[in-house]
């Protein structure tokens, strides 16, 4: 059984591309394989900067010979379509055979597709996947029609077999397949023949190419950590940049350089992200100071002075750019200690988006909004609402145009050289977060209001605007915005009531949008929302206490306002049964935690759901779901077979069995227990009181029949179902439960 070897060489292909284009490859050739007919052991993909790889191990010789009942048209249809039949089942006409079906008679071919070589199902293929390859971006050079990412120099392709092995033989615009490859640009140029992956890889190494990322990405981060220990050091961890690094290279040479005594007291955080981002190069951190002491560099070659003069070019190159860095700082230094001012003034220059206004009037928007949250979550209000005011002051200093990702970051700096609390200042870096699925979440109070504040005007704003997320569109991360609330929430345990809040900011946003409107209305709804905690309570306490028709924009406010926070919530609950999916919390739980009341608490709904997912997880809570919808399913057929409703309570003095009358006893122990476990909201204790039911209602169904023939004991058996659903439905709508 022949292997497979195929080598793509080209100029350097991007870094960012490089895992896509190994996946790609491996994808596209395996999968054309198969629909062929071949099959094959393993598979593995390979990618240096110049060089896509593939090996397939274990393939079958040749594809089967397969013969099919080809379906033609109807007997009777036109000649031309016959025809056209006969050439593409390459049988003649007396081949054909009629059968008859439901749909009616049809004529039928016997296909044979003779088997073919592997070698030229190969010699097809990869020709077409090489013209298609699905770069992002491709290019053409030369005279060719080719587009490749950069420009395509060699293609090796061998099937090898135990007794040697062969060229695969086909051309692409003008380049043909062979048995050779070129080993480091640098340090062996040249060409050179392989016959197997094993020589292959031997003699690349041998090249001074390494050709699995994986060994690249290891020996860099090997030499590196050794390298700084050495030193008395450590490599700050940056697994992206690692992986770009390995990128970068196919022979990595790792070099640690000094970073200028003048530049070392920036930021960490500066330092960085300038080496970062500009030259590619890891920090070394001092573990006992925090601060950057040196770089980390990775050539691409060994040279006879041992890296002196790249270091010396690196260093060169690297000071230039601190510089910058250093005058952005002293520059951004002076502002800050002058209150940020300046910054804070700016901001009213800059669009948030042209229909929410100003970043300047976003952030008074933002600090309103942290004075309310901030009792919520056990804040100060005065110092919530101070931090919220200068959190994104920062956004207009000259350190975070340069560098946009260091927002917050420097912001927390500023705040502290303005003479800030470390508290508030703290603020400005951790209300964005949390910035995705595994990012911390703030802890802190005034974090927290700030951070609810800012994602809650976000989402209201955009929802005021109609601009919602739709399919896989949400250019303003309004997704991301709700999962951190969501997270906010639930990891602080906090209780937080959003669709209060939601109401305050909608009104606040319409108030803007809406024309014409008097701002003193919007003003006075807003305050009556956070004393009512009710949009339809606090509208109508405004109309009165204007004693008159309030303005069309007032009018238009109730109209629009109530079913934007009602589809404001119901995102919120989609997003948050996807934060549940992780817990193994079943969507219908969820549901049934929903349908309660004070849903918009979302660590409330979250109580519920755990406890009922737990005891649905045992085997008297699952029996005990059983009994409830059939008591629910008996009553509504009853209901709506009479025409009215058995919801008014049993009496224990018409129960005819011994069933009947214990179920009375256990219900009302039940409800006596797990009314005040409910008020607490104690609902792991109310569901193991609930479960207590599961034997009387399983011996009730089983000794009783609802349906007497006695019209009072039959309406008291009714009742007595209703009183089951009641207590049993009291932790969540079992409705919702499925199966």
């Amino acid at each position: 059984m022949p292997d497979l070897l195929l080598e793509l060489f080209s100029e350097e292909i991007p870094a960012r591309m490089q895992a896509r284009a190994s996946a790609d490859v491996k994808r596209l050739v395996t999968d054309g394989l198969v629909e062929a007919g071949l099959t094959y052991a393993s598979a593995g993909s390979f990618v240096t900067p110049r060089r896509l790889v593939l090996t397939v191990e274990g393939l079958t010789d040749n594809s089967p010979t397969t013969t099919e009942d080809r379906r033609g048209p109807k007997v009777g249809a036109p000649d031309k379509a016959l025809e056209g039949f006969l050439r593409g089942a390459g049988v003649a006409r007396e081949d054909l055979e009629e059968r008859e079906d439901k749909k009616g008679t049809f004529y039928y071919a016997k296909v044979t597709s003779e088997g073919r070589a592997t070698s030229d199902i190969i010699a097809d293929l990869i020709p077409q996947i090489v013209r298609n390859f699905p770069w992002p971006k491709s290019m053409r050079w030369g005279t060719g029609s080719l587009r490749w990412v950069r420009p395509l120099q060699s293609i090796l392709c061998l099937l090898t077999r135990e007794d040697g092995s062969d060229v695969v033989n086909f051309d692409v615009d003008g380049i043909a397949s062979g048995n050779t490859t070129e080993g480091h640009r640098f340090m062996a140029p040249g060409r050179f023949s392989v016959s197997s992956f094993d020589d292959y890889s031997a003699k690349l190494r041998a090249a001074k190419v390494v050709l699995s990322p994986q060994d690249r990405s290891d020996a860099i981060w090997h030499d590196a950590t050794n390298m700084a220990f050495a030193a008395g050091l450590e490599v700050v961890e940056d697994a992206g940049l690692l992986t770009e690094v390995a990128g970068l290279v196919e022979w990595p040479v790792v070099l640690m350089g000094e970073i200028a005594e003048g530049f070392l007291g920036l930021p960490a955080e500066v330092l960085q992200t300038s080496m970062r981002e500009h030259q590619k190069f890891f920090s070394v951190r001092n573990p006992a100071t925090g601060r950057i002491e040196r770089f980390i560099t990775v050539a691409n070659r060994e040279t006879a002075d041992e890296g002196a003069t790249i270091l010396a070019g690196n260093s060169k190159v690297l000071s230039a750019r601190l510089a910058d860095g250093k005058f952005f700082w002293d520059n951004d230094l002076r502002i800050a200690r002058d209150g940020m001012g300046a910054w804070r003034k700016a901001l009213e220059n800059v669009t948030f988006e042209r229909r929410l206004g100003s970043q300047a009037e976003r952030v008074e928007r933002i600090a309103t909004l942290a004075l309310e949250i901030a009792p919520m979550v056990g804040a100060d209000p005065t110092a919530a609402e101070t931090a919220a005011r200068i959190a994104k002051a920062d956004l207009s200093s000259e350190m975070v145009y340069e560098f946009p990702e260091l927002q917050g970051t420097m912001g927390k700096y500023y705040a502290l050289e303005a003479g800030l609390d470390p508290a508030i200042a703290a603020v400005a870096e951790d209300h964005y977060a949390p910035l995705g699925p595994t990012d911390n979440v703030p802890t802190a109070p005034l974090s927290i209001a700030v951070a609810l504040a800012d994602k809650l005007d976000l989402l209201t704003g955009f929802w005021a605007i109609d601009e919602k997320p739709t399919g896989s569109k949400d250019p303003f991360a309004l997704r991301r915005a709700a999962l951190g609330v969501i997270r906010i929430v639930l990891d602080g345990g906090l209780r937080v009531r959003l669709d209060r809040l939601f109401d305050m900011q909608l009104v606040v946003h319409k108030g803007a949008i809406i024309d014409p409107i008097d701002r003193d209305e919007v003003a006075e709804l807003v305050r009556e929302i956070a004393n009512h905690g009710v949009f339809g309570a606090a509208w109508k306490a405004v109309k009165e206490s204007r004693g008159g028709l309030p303005s069309s924009g007032f009018i238009e406010m109730k109209e629009q306002v109530p079913d934007k926070s009602d589809d404001l919530l119901a995102f919120f609950h989609d997003r948050l049964k996807v934060h549940l999916k992780a817990e193994n919390i079943r969507h219908d739980v969820i549901d049934a935690a929903l349908s309660m009341p004070s849903n918009d608490d979302l660590s409330l709904v979250v109580a519920r759901a755990r406890a009922l997912q737990a005891f649905l997880d045992t085997p008297d809570g699952e029996n005990l779901i059983q009994g409830y919808k059939r008591s629910a399913n008996i009553l509504a057929q009853a209901e709506a077979k009479d025409g009215v409703e058995y919801r008014y309570g049993a009496d224990v003095k018409y129960a005819e069995t011994d069933e009947e009358r214990a179920l009375f006893t256990a219900l009302d122990v039940a409800r006596t227990a797990i009314a005040p476990a409910l008020a607490e909201e104690r609902f792991e204790e109310a569901m193991t009181e609930m479960a207590k039911l599961r034997a009387p209602i399983d011996a009730f169904f089983e000794a009783v029949q609802v349906n007497a023939d006695n019209d009072i004991v039959r309406r008291n058996r009714l009742n007595l179902l209703n009183d089951i659903a009641q207590t049993c439905g009291a932790v969540a709508d079992l409705t919702r439960i499925e199966g």
